[in-house]
């Protein structure tokens, strides 16, 4: 399509949860809810229009054994796009991506750079690997060649313990993400356990991947900083075979993880119910699958979070809380269109008929 054709979006847009907008128009690569004058060539799509949903967890680069080649990246960035995920927060990939900036059919990605982890407590090949006197200034780097985040490691299995522990001390946090707050950026941090969600509230974290851990007495405490979270339980379903396999060598860790998969939707609950912000995060491009943004989001629905708040935990709501809104006169519309209202859970949401990416028809 080029750029002197008009794009009629026929059906309702969702602009809002409450804001529902009779159609619209794309002309130049600019959103109108008003038919143009004197529209030329008219290319028309119809049907249910969303705002491109948001994958605030996710890895293009990435694979289980570190980080892949261009064409690998492509997939993967390709995979989400079909899938809807038109915004993807990028928690961590040892990959240069910053050609996908360059291609118009790709999603966009905001970066958290590379990794940050404790000596050989993370996953080979995926990230630095340093001690708590270094945690500030790889931080700082890490938050200069970023888009606006930087993603610690807060826990990870001990050898020595048998379990998950926590990575860093609590002065190391503090410093660190201090550093990263004075080069603009926000600091998240993956933790799957209890031990080192307080330390990193206090030390003044943005955002907790999995967070798994929570309890009602740290529960509270993110509500009252309103640090997100972002549960990635397509992920999380993964824990009863990944116990499996460390039984015989870690059984603490074992059981440990069985009991935070156990009590994973009674957790994500709790935290929405006090006031927690939730958003939807896949983990995709490890060792899962790129393309689950739907999933994840009748996961939530299967926490007790009601069907519209999981929507707008990929859609409106997540989409605000990157700076990065929907469909609004004047400005780019990445939008999916589905053939009938995208509620969930359901098919619809996960089977887009369209997409829009700056103006044009890319899927």
């Amino acid at each position: 399509m080029t750029d002197d054709v008009v794009l009629h979006i026929d059906g309702p847009v969702l602009v809002g949860p409450e804001d529902v907008r009779d159609g619209l128009w794309v002309v130049g690569g600019r959103v109108t809810f008003e038919r143009p004058n004197g529209a030329g060539d008219v290319r028309t799509v119809r049907g249910w229009a969303l705002p491109g949903l948001v994958d605030a967890h996710c890895h293009v680069g990435l694979d289980a054994h570190g980080a892949v080649d261009a064409e690998t990246a492509e997939k993967q960035a390709l995979t989400d796009r079909d899938a809807g995920a038109l915004l993807l927060r990028d928690a961590g990939s040892p990959s240069d991506t910053r050609w996908v900036d360059d291609r118009e059919d790709l999603p966009r990605i905001v970066r958290a750079g590379r990794h940050i982890a404790r000596t050989r407590r993370y996953i080979r090949n995926y990230a630095h690997e340093i001690e708590p006197e270094d945690l500030a200034r790889c931080t700082a780097a890490e938050a200069r060649r970023g888009d606006g985040w930087v993603k610690l490691v807060g826990d990870w299995i001990d050898r020595e313990q048998g379990d998950l522990a926590a990575c860093w001390p609590r002065e190391a946090l503090v410093e660190a993400i201090a550093a990263a707050h004075r080069e603009g950026a926000r600091v998240t941090a993956h933790c799957f356990a209890e031990e080192s969600l307080r330390d990193l509230v206090e030390a003044g974290i943005d955002c907790i991947e999995h967070a798994t851990g929570l309890t009602e007495e740290t529960i509270p405490l993110f509500a009252e900083r309103q640090v997100a979270i972002v549960p990635t339980l397509v992920n999380i379903a993964t824990f009863p075979s990944l116990a499996e396999g460390g039984q015989e060598r870690f059984p603490r860790w074992a059981d440990h993880m069985r009991r935070l998969h156990e009590r994973r939707y009674d957790t994500v609950r709790a935290a929405y119910d006090a006031g927690v912000p939730v958003y939807v995060g896949t983990d995709a491009g490890g060792s899962l699958a790129h393309g689950l943004v739907a999933q994840e989001v009748a996961e939530l629905v299967a926490a007790g979070i009601p069907a519209l708040d999981a929507l707008s935990a990929t859609a409106w709501g997540a989409r605000q809380w990157r700076g990065r809104p929907g469909p609004r006169a004047g400005a780019p519309p990445p939008v999916g269109v589905y053939e009938r209202h995208p509620r969930v859970p359901g098919r619809a949401l996960a089977a887009p008929q369209r997409i829009v990416l700056r103006g044009r028809v890319v899927g």
